[in-house]
């Protein structure tokens, strides 16, 4: 991938937050820096981001997130305040019975757990 400022910046600001955030946020942070830069040049390199591996992309109902973290990884959701936690689970034990029960051959296992956060309990 060629090297370019508008996304070495966006990229700084992915990587620069857990809040997993939407293109329209990440826009908002890097116009703070590049004022002339559009939604569609953010949106580009976040899709050149992904394709390269160095973002990862999460579907939170209609809504695009993007994650600094691409290792395997799931999530839980508050109901409340919408937050995403990045949470490692073992789930490989689940795939024998994934086979078993449905003859279907599971590669990974992307979950979203949605509950209540510490800050709402």
């Amino acid at each position: 991938m060629r090297f370019s400022y508008q996304r070495q910046k966006i990229r700084e600001i992915v990587h620069n937050t857990n809040s997993h955030p939407t293109a329209d946020w990440v826009y908002l942070e890097v116009k703070k820096s590049i004022p002339n830069i559009s939604l569609g040049t953010v949106y580009r390199n976040l899709k050149q981001l992904e394709e390269f591996g160095d973002v990862k992309t999460i579907y939170d109902g209609n809504i695009a997130r993007y994650d600094w973290n691409t290792d395997p990884h799931n999530h839980l959701k508050c109901k409340n305040c919408g937050d995403l936690i990045d949470i490692v689970i073992s789930d490989k034990a689940m795939y024998p019975k994934i086979k078993k029960d449905f003859k279907f051959s599971v590669d990974r296992v992307e979950m979203l757990i949605i509950g209540t956060c510490k800050k709402h309990a």
